[in-house]
């Protein structure tokens, strides 16, 4: 059920249960999702010394109550925001603390997530012990990006790092987050549908009449990684690109777009304007959430050749993608086959999930 042919002439698409199957798609929260980099949210988030900000992972899906504390030294921690003693949320609102106290029964929290002090606790035996301090949660900051993991050890640059060095010359500090331009879409259809269609260019002359006047084709290509790929999008003559410097891997090139996605939810679409990141968050087998997300960098540039129109874009998806999820629940159809020009990007998609599942 869950084997994908790592030779594209040879494989066929992912079994149709993974998308009807809620079995699977419970299983896909630890599997797929807990051990992989999330995106938290920017670094507006926890800006003072003393300042905690509380945030859900994934809500309706991995539903994690988190927090963000800098402490008194500046140092900024994801920690688990459920008390240590019965499980009360400790901080439902962002704020300025020296400390975290559990207003259910006072047990209380340096912002560094130790064990401080519990009234009415002597004469408990061993206590208070390591599992009394709030749980450390992974944390990774690029720009103006934070990311966490739920669980394992994943390297970071294991699954940013390709990207980074691509993309090295590009002054990712200066990128600003502008909330006004962000949008959140629900679609009807299951979250690696989304992503699989994200995954390829095949059907960009098909279903993007717009974005198909603006990029160039012939010469869109997809290159793959461990747990990342990259489709570069080139600009025809005329139409807008960014001004690479001589350090980028790809001077001399009209390049109009490099759309980044990192498994299993994450798609940074980079534009001479600045990012554009989908955040692709399950809700149940037939429905997901996605969220755009803007961070400015060249704002005069907003709006233009490959990066405007995003919300038409997201209609034309939208469409095409929600008419599948009503295609794989048909009896007459299992798989598919892969164009090995154009579907390297869903074909290696498809293997690493395989592989987790």
């Amino acid at each position: 059920m869950f084997h994908v042919d790592p030779d594209i002439t040879k494989a066929r698409t992912l079994d149709t249960s993974f998308y009807t199957d809620p079995s699977h798609f419970e299983a896909s929260k630890e599997k797929l999702f807990a051990s992989f980099w999330q995106y938290a949210g920017d670094v507006g988030m926890a800006t003072a010394n003393g300042s905690c900000h509380p945030f859900t992972l994934l809500p309706g899906f991995l539903d994690e109550p988190l927090l963000l504390a800098r402490d008194g030294e500046g140092a900024v921690r994801c920690l688990s925001n459920v008390c240590t003693h019965r499980g009360n949320l400790l901080v439902e609102e962002p704020c300025h603390s020296q400390n975290l106290r559990c207003r259910y029964h006072g047990r209380m929290f340096g912002l560094d997530g130790s064990f401080r002090s519990m009234p009415e606790f002597n004469g408990v035996a061993g206590f208070p012990g390591p599992e009394d301090d709030l749980p450390k949660v992974a944390l990774h900051t690029w720009g103006p990006m934070r990311f966490v993991r739920l669980a394992g050890d994943l390297d970071p640059n294991v699954s940013l790092g390709e990207m980074k060095r691509r993309l090295a010359w590009l002054p990712i500090d200066e990128f600003r987050h502008r909330p006004d331009r962000d949008a959140t879409y629900e679609v009807k259809a299951h979250w690696a549908l989304y992503c699989e269609n994200y995954l390829e260019g095949f059907h960009i002359p098909f279903v993007h009449a717009g974005l198909n006047q603006v990029i160039d084709f012939g010469n869109y290509t997809t290159e793959t990684y461990k747990l990342s790929n990259l489709q570069l999008g080139i600009a025809k003559e005329g139409e807008p690109c960014f001004d690479l410097p001589a350090s980028s891997p790809d001077h001399g090139q009209r390049v109009a777009a490099y759309y980044y996605w990192v498994f299993p939810n994450l798609m940074f679409n980079f534009y001479p304007w600045g990012l554009s990141l989908n955040v692709v968050e399950p809700v149940s087998m037939d429905r997901t959430r996605v969220r755009f997300l803007s961070f400015l960098w060249k704002e005069d540039l907003f709006d233009t050749g490959a990066g405007s129109g995003l919300d038409v874009v997201e209609m034309e998806d939208e469409e095409v993608v929600e008419a599948v999820q009503k295609g794989v629940r048909s009896r007459f159809y299992r798989h598919g086959r892969y164009s090995p020009n154009r579907e390297q990007g869903t074909h290696h998609f498809h293997t690493v999930l395989a592989s987790l599942m």
